[in-house]
């Protein structure tokens, strides 16, 4: 992929890099103090960065899946048309000249409206629309954007259109083209802000995306992009950026602080790495922090070469909150100098939508409310995940039979044909519910809130057997004789709900007495002992298919088929074919947790 150098990018003599360069700003006198001591003169300045990230298409305070308002129980609200309201309340407090918005990825994917322009009424399309997400972050005024993993998930065309819809920049420096490596996308950009009495002040803002996105979507960027870290590549750039004359320098990091990684070994980089990079990269003052879904008001990391303290902050995920990093500058002696920054988060439960972003989208909004609200089916029982962590439930194993029915259809004529077809799927969410009577576009998507798509792998019975033990790590030791908490059951060692998987068609117990990797007893196939040397094809979603979890063998073991229709899709389709969703056409009791055997449940 060529590198791509659109509207915001000017040939840098400097580093022969692309530069994103906005207007000046012009600052108001009374912005800029001045302060006097016996033979000199000192002025200062203030400046205000704010940042959203994993928007995930939250525009509106509303939850499609249940067809209402959001709510929860801490009383959070979604959407930009919250976080204009915080903007233009910041922008009218310090001066709109002197602020500047940024997002740190992750936004084209997450809800109904996003997969609605991606895949129903595409933006690709000729003549297609102006995504929702662009025609809200425009409307708002973000000055930049980094690249999210979620960006690429409807492909590279689906996300240059997008860029080219946006008025600002998406930033990556560690996407390259993969043959070239140079950047694919704009690595920075820089704003100028003219203070009265005083040189400019250059703010310049590195973007950074997740390395992980080679695993997660290598269908889409195989042979055509690579991630390094992004250690690395602050290293390379801030010092470019220092030498272009950047006063300030923000890095907007689609990463998370922790340092960990969820993809095991697969890649030699960290997945969440934004306090690694304020730790060993000097010359950065502020990280807006993304990818993990945490809320940081503002974290405090030493330069390990400098000594000097670089903050940090994360936003809450799909707009419930905003990052305000506030930087005091000082002019002497002909320069700009930080003289301090802080950061806190603004909650966007404390103001209302505004009408502009609710008018700009009302038509846009209608229509994914009537396209999720149809009826393709109706189910002779509730179906609910509320218990599907640790029970075996029948709305799960709608999804596994899904797959395995259209695992089989695809096979069906070659060599492949006669093995048996085993299916994982996860709990995504705790809140799911098929009712019974009709059943809508909704009620499937909030089953699958991913927009994964399903591969074919090829596992032996021992792999198989270890994929098993890995999921089982899942639940906290319990002994045999203490009282169960069923809240305090699961996510051990902070594993997520979606990093645990079911697997149908064979029969297992999970002796949650057992430490981690002993767990998994009495597995069987058809009624006998699981032969480790028999082969099986494997029905798996394709972030798990391409390493993501960690779970064993499955990143490595062999492709038979894969497609791009969504799982929800496939879903949706099953549904509508039987026209009755009934649970004895794909419920079973697979597996059922134990302790030294004897059920939990």
């Amino acid at each position: 992929m060529p590198l791509n150098r659109r509207k915001f990018l000017k040939k840098s003599a400097a580093t022969g890099a692309g530069v994103a360069v906005a207007g000046a700003a012009a600052a108001p006198a009374a912005d800029a103090a001045e302060q006097q001591t016996p033979g000199k003169h000192v002025k200062r300045h203030s400046l205000t960065v704010m940042g959203t990230t994993d928007l995930h298409g939250h525009v509106f305070n509303w939850d499609y899946f249940k067809n209402a308002e959001y709510t929860d129980k801490a009383g959070n609200a979604q959407g930009l048309a919250r976080i204009s309201t915080l903007v233009n309340r910041i922008r009218a407090e310090k001066g709109h000249c002197n602020t500047l918005l940024l997002d740190a990825g992750d936004t084209i994917q997450g809800t109904p409206l996003t997969y609605y322009y991606a895949k129903v009424d595409p933006i690709t399309a000729k003549g297609g629309p102006v995504h929702p997400m662009a025609q809200a972050m425009n409307a708002i005024g973000y000055d930049a954007a980094a690249l999210g993993n979620h960006e690429f998930n409807y492909g590279i065309e689906t996300l240059r259109k997008f860029e080219e819809q946006l008025d600002f920049p998406l930033l990556g420096a560690n996407a390259v083209d993969a043959k070239t490596l140079r950047p694919a996308f704009p690595p920075y950009f820089v704003k100028t802000f003219h203070v009265p009495g005083a040189r400019p002040v250059k703010v310049a803002v590195l973007g950074l995306t997740n390395p992980g996105i080679a695993i997660w979507d290598k269908a889409y960027v195989q042979g055509k992009l690579a991630f390094p870290g992004l250690e690395e590549q602050a290293a390379k750039w801030v010092p470019k950026l220092k030498a272009l004359g950047a006063d300030v320098v923000v890095v907007s990091a689609h990463s998370g602080s922790s340092g960990t990684s969820s993809y095991g070994d697969q890649l030699p980089y960290v997945e969440n790495a934004a306090a690694n990079v304020a730790k060993q990269v000097p010359g950065i003052d502020a990280i807006l922090v993304g990818h993990a879904h945490v809320e940081i008001p503002e974290l405090k990391v030493t330069n390990d070469r400098t000594g000097k303290t670089v903050v940090l902050s994360e936003p809450l995920a799909y707009a419930e909150r905003l990052s305000v990093f506030d930087i005091e500058l000082v002019f002497e002696k002909g320069r700009w100098t930080v003289e301090s920054v802080s950061s806190k988060v603004l909650n966007s439960n404390s103001v209302a939508d505004d009408p502009k972003i609710t008018k700009l989208l009302a038509d846009e909004h209608a229509k994914v409310v009537t396209y999720v609200n149809q009826v393709v089916g109706t189910a002779t029982a509730t179906l609910t995940t509320v218990e599907a962590r640790y029970k075996d439930a029948p709305i799960i194993d709608l999804i596994t039979r899904v797959q395995e029915d259209v695992v089989k259809a695809a096979l069906a004529g070659t060599e492949y044909a006669a093995l048996p077809v085993l299916a994982q799927a996860s709990p995504f969410s705790r809140t799911s519910e098929i009712p019974a009577g009709d059943v809508t576009v909704r009620d499937l998507s909030s089953l699958y809130v991913y927009d994964n798509t399903l591969v074919a792998k090829l596992l032996t019975g021992a792999q198989v057997r270890a994929y098993l033990e890995y999921s089982a790590a899942y639940y906290v030791q319990t002994a045999a004789d203490a009282a169960v908490d069923v809240e305090k059951l699961t996510n051990e060692g902070g594993r997520p709900d979606y990093n645990y998987d079911y697997v149908s068609g064979l029969s297992y117990d999970i002796d949650i007495a057992q430490p981690a990797g002993s767990r998994i007893k009495n597995l069987t196939f058809k009624g006998a002992a699981l032969d480790d040397a028999q082969q099986f094809v494997f029905a798996v979603n394709n972030y798990r298919a391409n390493g993501g979890g960690a779970f064993p063998h499955v990143a490595s073991a062999r492709e038979l088929w894969s497609e791009s229709t969504e799982i929800r899709t496939r879903i949706a389709e099953w549904v509508t074919a039987k026209g009755v969703l009934d649970p004895k056409d794909f419920a079973s009791v697979d597996w059922k947790l134990t302790r030294n055997g004897t059920p939990v449940f």
